[in-house]
């Protein structure tokens, strides 16, 4: 069985599993519900595939649904999005009325009779005023908080305060105007998922093949979404300075999110940036949702970068940490806490052109560095952030919130 707590034993340890067992106990077959709004396609979708099975197989009844919504409903929720990372927005009642309606719809046809509810992001956060609470509700927030916009966060606030938690990713996302209990509870990868299992030199060499990457110099990669907030034009003039010192390949891999209508405007503005590096073969834009392909690019890359300018925490420099690749990125958000400088990667300002351009010049030049902090970092991901340590976490909140 794919999700049995026990085939972590070798990566985490006896400790780490009779752990989840024990704590397990407590809440057996109680009826726990997630919603989001999406089923692939970033970080929360791919944290809720390993979470709600491994949970699961612990002894709890655990459901995933996916907030259904049209175009005009996810163009208004991205606005949301970028307005709690601190980006200006015009809130009208038509945004305001077309983001309930969309989430009473939802409620029309999606019966909660769960013991606790753990709704994911702001997409289906106001669907608590749809039900007669009879359950612990939680929001789990997964944005950068720092500096939310004053207008949306007040409007968010209608619904917040009637959750019984609030999970968000760091401290510093915590606000004392929201007097609703805030536990801090940081995202994590699974080991044994596609995106970060082990992989035999032969799927290797056979995927970068599929997606035509050539091997003959070093490769830079950036992963994420076609977001203004990952700053993808950003890490093309980083790659332009570095490309003067050192012969290399960058590599800008992103998925389309359902949920994100951004996404495409956003590729189309990179494709044109970087057009004559691309014509010359020395960028590589992909769009696939493959995450064979990410932990490939993210094995043979000399240097992984992630230059946000906004990250709520940043599971793609966790992925790369793991795989002992080294990682230059931005000193913001949940990265912060994944990386000390200088030990097991380097942040730097994330408008600092010419610092990432140094950083990633170094460890291109100085393979001994690399292989020293990409070390470090496998093994902060290994204490840290793996899938069991969150798994520990949200059954001991379940069972306070459920006692």
């Amino acid at each position: 069985m794919r999700y049995d707590p026990e085939l972590y034993r070798k990566i985490v340890g006896d400790e780490v599993i009779a752990e989840i067992y024990r704590k397990s106990r407590k809440i057996y077959s109680k009826y726990i519900l997630n919603v989001n709004s999406t089923y692939q396609g970033g970080g929360v979708a791919e944290m809720l595939s390993s979470l709600v099975p491994l949970m699961n197989n612990t002894g709890l009844d655990v459901d995933w649904r996916i907030l259904h919504g049209n175009p005009d409903f996810f163009t208004v929720t991205k606005k949301f999005h970028n307005a709690l990372q601190g980006a200006e927005i015009n809130l009208t009642d038509l945004k305001k009325n077309l983001y309930v309606k969309t989430n009473e719809d939802f409620s029309i046809y999606t019966h909660i009779k769960h013991d606790a509810v753990i709704i994911h992001d702001p997409q289906p956060l106001p669907l608590i005023i749809f039900y007669k609470k009879r359950q612990p509700w939680i929001w789990r927030c997964h944005i950068d908080l720092t500096a939310p916009n004053p207008d949306v966060w007040n409007y968010l606030k209608t619904f917040i305060l009637r959750y019984d938690v609030v999970i968000i990713s760091d401290k510093e996302y915590r606000h004392n105007d929201l007097p609703v209990e805030q536990r801090v509870i940081m995202p994590a990868i699974d080991p044994l998922s596609p995106k970060n299992m082990e992989l035999p030199e032969n799927t290797i060499q056979k995927y970068l093949k599929k997606f035509d990457i050539p091997m003959d110099k070093p490769i830079i990669t950036q992963i994420s979404r076609f977001d203004p907030w990952k700053d993808p034009e950003g890490v093309i003039d980083i790659f332009k300075k570095v490309k003067e010192e050192v012969d290399t390949r960058l590599v800008l891999c992103g998925n389309m999110a359902t949920d994100d209508p951004e996404g495409y405007k956003i590729y189309r503005k990179v494709e044109q940036k970087a057009k004559s590096l691309i014509e010359k073969g020395d960028v590589i834009l992909i769009t696939s949702e493959n995450n064979i392909l990410v932990n490939v690019l993210q094995r043979v890359s000399s240097v992984i970068i992630q230059k946000s300018i906004r990250e709520g925490f940043g599971l793609t420099v966790t992925e790369a940490l793991w795989k002992g690749t080294p990682v230059v990125a931005s000193n913001i958000g949940g990265i912060k806490l994944q990386i000390k400088d200088g030990i097991n990667g380097f942040l730097l300002d994330p408008h600092d052109i010419d610092g990432f351009a140094k950083r990633v010049i170094q460890i291109l030049k100085d393979k001994e560095l690399a292989a020293r902090i990409g070390s470090k970092g496998k093994e902060s991901v290994r204490k840290n952030f793996l899938i069991t340590r969150l798994l520990i976490q949200y059954l001991d909140l379940l069972r306070e919130v459920l006692s």
